[in-house]
């Protein structure tokens, strides 16, 4: 009968599924009292300020033009199809893999659009001027439609790729509008690939690592918002009332997998928290991770053994992967899940301290999911 009673209500405030995350209002945000966590250290929120800004620059500017070691995850049509990563990828080569690649252009962006006077400004115009040329991402466009590339990096590294033109498109610089016109052709191949993708899939993904559907639907949803595009819109909405309206009681106690940088329950939320509106998104919640609301919640960073280990350093991701939707749903319902804002800091202040200097193995991604979630953070503020 619930479930009746929801989609009702979907269809009454269908008008208003348009609407997104927005930050909320100073006034609100005076209002949200957040619990004391335990550890006094973990409670501490980061300062995102200009010098973390300049160490996180640091990140991808050390790896986009790092070429080796390299993960190509390709399938081959013939050997005439191998070739050095540079060959193959003349934007995204570095970084180990493209869609790292993708989103270490994304830190630059994010940081330089925040903190214009990055000591390294100059430097991150320069490169980005020069890895996003027209001419490299003609070549990008053409290894994605090499006969055997019509999934290639789906859908983490498209999700990637529409944050990327999303942050340009939102940038108000002539550099940005540049770029984004480079960027066009690879960005609506994306959306053409999404679009065609999204009616073939039966069942979502639900894993804690880079083919998790939710993650992937977010991103996008983000996207389709930012450049009104309705039919990309619809369709997400579609696909995620489809794939998690009848979701019930999700298994957070069995999370963390080992390798997960995600989390299967969490991202769901995320996209969720995007696609319905309020009325129906609580009702969801209620059945789906009702414990959220609950002012005395609680959960365990994700504990990283080895840093060294390019999969078990996922761990850091999840954390902060986590901390973005605790911080997405208190800014967006704080009434509800202010109290999650602690919980959140609790998240990144594990992981922070440990970018800097971190091996490669973490060095060539974290950042951006580092950014990601203080970006998050600051937008209750």
């Amino acid at each position: 009968m619930k479930r009746i009673i929801l989609l009702l209500l979907i269809i009454i405030s269908g008008c208003k599924n348009n609407e997104t995350s927005e930050s909320i209002s100073t006034e609100e945000a005076d209002t949200i009292e957040t619990p004391n966590i335990t550890d006094a250290l973990l409670s501490e929120s980061i300062e995102f300020d200009l010098e973390e800004a300049n160490k996180l620059a640091e990140l991808p500017l050390n790896c986009i033009e790092t070429e080796y070691p390299n993960k190509l995850g390709q399938t081959l049509e013939n050997k005439a199809a191998m070739g050095e990563p540079k060959e193959l990828h003349p934007a995204f080569y570095g970084c180990f893999d493209w869609h790292s690649s993708v989103h270490g252009h994304w830190s630059l962006v994010s940081l330089l659009k925040q903190f214009p006077k990055l000591e390294k400004s100059d430097e991150i115009r320069e490169m980005l001027k020069k890895s996003l040329s027209e001419e490299n991402i003609q070549g990008e466009l053409e290894y994605f439609k090499r006969e055997q590339s019509d999934s290639y990096e789906r859908t983490y590294g498209w999700a990637w790729l529409l944050k990327l033109a999303e942050e340009l498109k939102t940038w108000d610089d002539p550099l940005a509008e540049e770029l984004d016109e480079n960027l066009q052709p690879l960005t609506d191949l994306i959306v053409e690939r999404y679009m065609e993708f999204l009616p073939k899939l039966n069942y979502p993904i639900r894993v804690g690592e880079h083919e998790n559907t939710a993650f992937g639907l977010s991103y996008a949803w983000d996207y389709a918002v930012k450049t009104e595009n309705e039919e990309f819109q619809k369709l997400i909405s579609k696909r995620a009332k489809e794939f998690y309206l009848g979701d019930d009681d999700c298994p957070v106690t069995w999370e963390p997998g080992g390798f997960d940088f995600l989390s299967p329950c969490l991202e769901e939320v995320n996209i969720m928290l995007r696609v319905l509106p309020k009325n129906a998104f609580m009702m969801w919640i209620d059945d789906f991770m009702p414990e959220l609301k609950e002012e005395d919640f609680d959960i365990e960073v994700g504990v990283v053994s080895d840093r060294t280990d390019g999969k078990l350093v996922h761990l850091d991701g999840l954390n902060f992967s986590r901390a973005w939707v605790f911080y997405g749903l208190a800014n967006k319902y704080p009434e509800d899940f202010g109290h999650l804002k602690g919980l959140a800091d609790s998240h990144v202040a594990y992981s922070f301290p440990n970018l800097v200097g971190d091996s490669y193995e973490g060095g060539h991604w974290l950042g951006s999911f580092a950014i990601y979630a203080l970006n998050e953070s600051r937008k209750g503020l």
